[in-house]
């Protein structure tokens, strides 16, 4: 392995800086994994997204393995605001990493009370979930459009002086908008994207595999697509990105940031292997070092690609 410390890893996400750019994806990251391996590694710890309210999460079953990847349909179970402040926040108290915890909620009251109570000392970042479902648009989500985004993102600034992040959904025909919207409405920086609905079939019974009928398809077979709505909301904002979906090598974290993401997300990979995070650090440093490159900023945004074809 070579030396990391000939490498600048760093990676800026607004007000904040990271040690590197790898952290995990809301709701595939849990306390376990610290006895798998030094979680301080990390450049940031992204939870699991929490709700105000206890909530037991969708029927059974909940996950799917596809080829190149997985659905699932959890339903963000949550032991509530209390649970997070009693328990959890203690806990990720006794690590360095910064904490950045996911939040989510069906209205916009809802949402921005939470986002106000879960701005605590020891929290670095607050993540908007707003790819969750939104009661008070018939079911869509606050990401979907960009007038329920730039609404749910305002509303969420006003209660809070902590850096916001919003995570945006692939399941929207306009993501530059939306991003843009986010952006106009005071987010830090956008997460580029959650799950894409999908759903699958079992053929013996005629049902579906998933308790919820949809869910939220994950892993190596979304990646072009997360690869290409990360290049466009980059290209789209001024505020940092960060790139998620399908991440599971070094060429794909050197294909986000090359596509103008400034730190990735890495979620199903993780279940295949628990480490995978940790060793994505030493094979970017290792990369860098090897093509002679000192720090992020001489790879973010470095593809060469003509501006023809380009289509938001």
């Amino acid at each position: 392995m070579k030396d990391l410390n000939t490498v600048d890893l760093s990676a800026r996400i607004g007000a904040l800086t990271f040690k590197n750019p790898i952290m995990p994806a809301s709701g595939t990251f849990s306390e376990d994994l610290a006895d798998v391996f030094d979680l301080d590694v990390l450049g940031a710890h992204v939870l699991k997204t929490i709700m105000r309210g206890t909530r037991a999460g969708n029927p059974t079953p909940r996950v799917c393995d596809m080829p190149s990847g997985m659905l699932n349909a959890i339903g963000i179970p949550s032991k509530g605001i209390d649970y997070f402040r009693d328990e959890m926040l203690p806990f990720w108290a006794g690590f360095k990493a910064p904490l950045v915890v996911s939040i989510s909620a069906h209205s916009y009251d809802e949402f921005a009370r939470l986002c106000a109570e879960v701005s605590l000392e020891g929290v670095a970042a607050i993540e908007a979930n707003i790819s969750c479902p939104n009661i008070e648009a018939n079911g869509n989500a606050f990401a979907m459009r960009p007038d329920t985004t730039h609404e749910v993102i305002t509303r969420l600034r006003a209660e809070t002086n902590l850096p916001l992040w919003a995570k945006l959904t692939p399941n929207t025909g306009e993501p530059a908008e939306v991003a843009r919207a986010a952006e106009a409405a005071g987010a830090d920086a956008v997460v580029v994207a959650n799950t894409m609905l999908g759903m699958s079939i079992d053929i013996e019974n005629r049902r579906p595999r998933l308790g919820n009928v949809m869910g939220g398809m994950s892993g190596p077979a979304i990646k072009p697509i997360a690869l290409r709505m990360t290049y466009q909301c980059a290209n789209a904002v001024d505020i940092p990105v960060i790139g998620c979906g399908g991440i599971s090598t070094r060429d794909d974290v050197l294909e986000f940031l090359m596509a103008g993401a400034r730190a990735v997300q890495i979620g199903t990979a993780t279940f295949q292997s628990p480490t995978v995070m940790a060793c994505l650090i030493t094979e970017l440093g290792d990369w860098m070092t090897e093509h002679s490159i000192r720090s992020l900023d001489e790879i973010i945004g470095a593809i060469e690609a003509p501006q023809v074809g380009v289509f938001e």
